[in-house]
């Protein structure tokens, strides 16, 4: 194979590389596009994520509260003597 070919070889796959990125972005922008023109389904994932990351939030584990106060407490007490 020649590099006059080579080359063309390499040309041929970044075109269709290229074409493929722009479909990718032209679907990228459907979506975009139906969640301008109604929101509701990402507001209610929002809210859906929001609750489920408080609800996470509540539930530690005795030893996951334990290891949270310990790494509030010092471990080492300084004690002055004067």
């Amino acid at each position: 194979m020649t590099t006059d070919e080579r080359a063309k070889e390499a040309l041929d796959h970044l075109q269709q590389a290229a074409l493929e990125m722009i479909a990718a972005l032209r679907a990228v922008l459907d979506v975009a596009e139906d969640l301008v023109k109604d929101p509701t389904p990402v507001a209610a994932f929002a809210a859906g994520v929001a609750h489920a990351a408080s609800q996470a939030g509540g539930r530690m584990t005795a030893a996951e509260q334990r290891e949270q106060r310990e790494q509030r407490e010092p471990r080492v007490e300084h004690i002055r003597v004067s």
